[in-house]
């Protein structure tokens, strides 16, 4: 991919970089709900699951991981301590033990009633109104399924110099 001249030395600025301003802003969204999530015994990944498995309670791990952007290294330590914790268990298919179903017990489905007011207190934090959380939102997934759908190569030192001998 040729570099772009117009975008000059400023493009290395960090705070011009949308990399950075994505990461920190996680960062800061992961402390806003560490103490949200306290009196839930939840951390902000096991809320993820969570919130995926109060929209479908039973999915396989597979699916779940493929629906949270983990890999299976990642994904059962957490289901294990969610586990632990008596909030779901975890099933091998009678059909195909491969599969393995994760499914809310009692304590899990109960927990949503106590997430409930989660969402209010981040629209709140962020003092956005709900369009323009709403919209942002559909940006920063519409910006995610860009940049997985595309690979790309570190320059070289040949694309490089057509760079900048193009007008």
């Amino acid at each position: 991919m040729a570099s772009n001249p117009a975008l000059g030395e400023q493009a290395l600025q960090l705070d011009h970089q949308l990399c950075f301003a994505l990461y920190s802003a996680s960062l800061a969204m992961t402390k806003l709900y560490k103490p949200l999530l306290e009196p839930l015994g939840l951390t902000y990944p096991q809320y993820l699951a969570m919130l995926a498995l109060w929209e479908e309670d039973g999915a396989m791990v597979s699916t779940l991981g493929e629906r949270l952007r983990l890999d299976s290294g990642t994904l059962t330590p957490l289901l294990k301590r969610l586990e632990a914790a008596g909030l779901v268990q975890r099933a091998r298919a009678a059909a195909d033990e491969r599969r393995v179903h994760v499914h809310l017990t009692p304590a899990g489905r109960a927990l949503k009633a106590q997430a409930l007011d989660i969402p209010a207190c981040v629209l709140q934090a962020s003092q956005c109104t709900l369009a323009e959380i709403s919209e942002l939102t559909q940006q920063v997934r519409t910006l995610r399924d860009r940049i997985a759908s595309v690979s790309v190569s570190p320059p070289t030192a040949s694309t490089e110099a057509l760079s900048q001998e193009s007008p």
